[in-house]
């Protein structure tokens, strides 16, 4: 067993039989042997550890043995261990600790999903379905967590579960260190943000918010390959073969972790240096269009413009969840600067959908509040598609369609959002926090538009012009008048 050190916890890092020092009786649990990366993850200080990169690296072991040992040798310690989807977690995590941990150690309570120890320690079990697990953890504390295939996770859930880590736990002075522990492949709707903080190592320092700069020396990766888990080669010999075969994109990241196999978006075409620029005043003759995508867990709406050239332009983002119908009408209303000209609102069918309670459709509650709707068309795939089609350059060179970067919310689900596992032509429908920026996106795409018109300069005959301009500047023919006034 790994001592304790002076202001740090004890890890229980190369996991031998551990002696219970307050009791008079032994307990014993011995997961097995680290392999030299594995001891690294243990062993590392930093806030933020990530391990991983090719597929069969031994992670998941690493993620029980860590938090098991971590909880045995630091009394009261609260840990969570996550993954993206229960069935995950329930045969990755909680059916081996429980079936590895003895009784007499830690017991187990199906209905909290966390394990007991006879310390005080506990492993809370969680999963992340979409955003609205934020409730389920509003409020919580820890002191290590674990984030398991953390490139299942959106940026927002990883900041969210960082603010979980807080609390006064143990050794007596300040607590113990808050960490959190990230096992990762390439590849995900998280890959941009794991791949920029722990492989590009590319850290925010905006000076309009200090507080929120990120220090590079709280991060840690450790790079993990097939050959390291020796064990599992071992019980597994055909598994390299297996990864071998995969499609080479596939094979350079799970087979040799590269990071830059897999772009982790069904928009690959994408770019920020292409579809993205800073925002300017919108010339007043392009037509202006408006797009929503609206339910209780959020309204999307996107404010965009057309040039004489066809080119569309979204100029304005607004985002926000749990809006009645009346307040998102009023919300999209007072976002729509006076005198602001919208040819059309585009919406999705189901708001003509009539409610049960009411009698009503909720585009006519959105009509009576002042914003009437057209209904777009909700082909998933074809919808899709025409974005893709507007991101493709024009006749002049450029993309069909600009981005202001003022819109970060569309610009980062842009960026993340994935093809779907059973249609490859459609984006996933999970996690469904991100889908409601590119819906709306995708209901202005697949409708009719038409381009600004630049209003008609007056024009003159250039001689009846001068004759004109002549008779103004002399007043007229000289006349008799002209000698007697």
């Amino acid at each position: 067993m790994a001592g304790s050190r002076r202001g740090r916890p004890r890890t229980c890092d190369e996991t031998q039989t551990l002696n219970n020092q307050r009791g008079k009786f032994q307990i014993t649990w011995d997961p097995g042997e680290a392999n030299p990366k594995q001891k690294m993850f243990f062993e590392a200080r930093t806030t933020f550890i990530a391990y991983g990169g090719a597929k069969g690296g031994g992670k998941t072991w690493a993620v029980r043995t860590k938090a098991v040992g971590g909880a045995i040798c630091n009394p009261g310690i609260k840990i969570l261990i996550m993954r993206r989807t229960y069935p995950e977690l329930e045969e990755n995590h909680i059916q081996p600790i429980v079936s590895s941990v003895n009784p007499s150690i830690g017991v187990y309570n199906s209905s909290l999903r966390m394990m007991t120890f006879f310390n005080g320690s506990t492993i809370k079990f969680g999963h992340w379905p979409d955003k609205q697990a934020e409730l389920e953890y509003q409020g919580q504390e820890f002191d290590w967590i674990f984030i398991d295939e953390a490139t299942q996770f959106t940026e927002r859930a990883f900041n969210y579960l960082k603010g979980c880590l807080r609390g006064v736990r143990g050794q007596e002075v300040g607590g113990y260190p808050k960490r959190m522990y990230l096992t990762c492949n390439p590849g995900g709707v998280g890959h941009r943000w794991v791949k920029r903080l722990f492989i590009d190592r590319d850290y925010i320092h905006d000076p309009d918010n200090p507080e929120g700069w990120e220090d590079s020396d709280d991060y840690t990766f450790i790079p993990a390959t097939v050959e390291d888990n020796t064990a599992m080669l071992e019980s597994s010999p055909m598994y390299l073969k297996m990864l071998a075969q995969m499609p080479e994109n596939q094979r350079k990241a799970y087979r040799y972790g590269d990071w830059d196999a897999l772009g982790g978006s069904y928009f690959p075409e994408f770019r920020l240096d292409t579809h993205v620029c800073a925002p300017f005043r919108i010339p007043d003759h392009w037509t202006r269009y408006r797009s929503i995508d609206y339910g209780l867990d959020m309204l999307a709406v996107y404010w965009i413009a057309v040039d004489e050239q066809g080119r569309s332009w979204v100029y304005r983002e607004y985002t926000r969840d749990r809006l009645i119908v009346q307040d998102a009408a009023r919300n999209i209303l007072d976002n729509t600067l006076p005198g602001e000209q919208i040819s059309v609102t585009f919406a999705p069918p189901d708001l003509w959908s009539t409610q049960k309670d009411t009698g009503r459709t909720m585009a006519e509650i959105f009509m009576t509040c002042g914003v009437s709707l057209q209904r777009a068309s909700n082909n998933r795939v074809q919808g899709h598609m025409m974005i893709k089609n507007l991101l493709a350059p024009m006749n002049d060179g450029k993309p069909g369609l600009m981005i202001f970067k003022s819109c970060r919310q569309l610009i980062n689900d842009l960026r993340d959002i994935q093809a779907d596992e059973i249609n490859p032509n459609d984006c996933a429908k999970e996690p469904h926090e991100l889908t409601h920026t590119v819906d709306s996106l995708r209901y202005y795409c697949v409708s009719r538009t038409l381009p600004g018109e630049r209003p008609a300069e007056a024009a003159y005959e250039e001689e009846d012009d001068l004759e004109e301009y002549d008779e103004f500047m002399t007043g007229g023919e000289a006349t008799a008048g002209y000698l007697t006034a």
